[in-house]
């Protein structure tokens, strides 16, 4: 068959609800690699928390911060930062209204929200180290991306006033903040472009709101068992749960593995 490219998300699709790489996921991935098809990333984490995936699959090749930064074959090919005199505005009026905000840059994340219980709960089930206190740090870094710490009733205030970035729920308790363009779709654009890829040889798998761009653009979008159905509803094939050799399924599914 035709050289594939296949992305994947990383949270609920490699990674199981323990954030543990399945044993099948990763005999898979290296069947793919054998099969001389290309394997990327496609993920809304910053570059820094998944590098010993990277290590691990030997992948070398990654969209992250929801498309805001795209890596091929190890060299940088794209980035987007959000607009620093809107984001301005849009820090001071997260804290008028006492809402935090995690700053995500290109090395490293902080936090202007001191110890808070929203920050420390959403964070904490990635599985990652805590940000540090910098509530000055998006004054002194260019932002690919900002988390903010809201309830789903208190969203919609932010899209209405702030219609230059793109708000996605990825938690209860929490949504990414985005160039109003910014999605894992347009990342992989990007990519595709410049490694002169037919999209029609493009897969991606995901499970969340963060994904649904990415699985209907691609040609072959395939959901995990545990997605929402909104998710599931973007795709065109849908595979078991992560939790039930999802990886190993869907790529039986679309026929890489066959």
């Amino acid at each position: 068959m035709e050289k594939a490219l296949i992305f994947f998300d990383i949270d609920g699709t490699l990674l199981n609800d323990e954030k543990q790489l399945p044993a099948s996921t990763k005999e898979s991935i290296r069947l793919l690699q054998e099969k001389g098809h290309d394997v990327a990333i496609a993920t809304g984490r910053a570059p820094y928390f998944f590098k010993d995936l990277l290590q691990e699959l030997q992948i070398d090749s990654y969209v992250c911060f929801n498309g805001q930064y795209v890596v091929y074959k190890g060299e940088l090919i794209y980035q987007n930062t959000l607009d620093e005199t809107t984001f301005n505005k849009f820090e001071r009026y997260a804290s008028s209204l006492n809402h935090p905000l995690v700053f995500m840059a290109e090395e490293s994340y902080t936090t202007n929200g001191k110890d808070h219980p929203d920050v420390r709960e959403s964070i904490q089930s990635l599985m990652i180290d805590l940000p540090e206190y910098n509530p000055d740090f998006h004054e002194q870094k260019n932002l690919h991306q900002a988390l903010l710490f809201c309830k789903p009733d208190e969203q919609q205030q932010y899209v209405e006033r702030f219609p230059e970035f793109k708000f996605v729920r990825w938690h209860p308790l929490s949504v990414d903040v985005l160039p109003r363009e910014g999605s894992k779709a347009y990342g992989i654009s990007k990519f595709i472009a410049h490694a002169k890829i037919n999209l029609k040889h493009v897969y991606a798998f995901g499970d969340q709101l963060n994904d649904l761009e990415m699985l209907s653009y691609v040609e072959h979008g395939v959901a995990m068992g545990n997605a929402p159905a909104q998710v599931q509803a973007q795709a065109r094939y849908i595979t078991k749960d992560v939790n039930e050799d999802g990886i190993k399924h869907g790529l039986s599914l679309v026929g890489l593995l066959s």
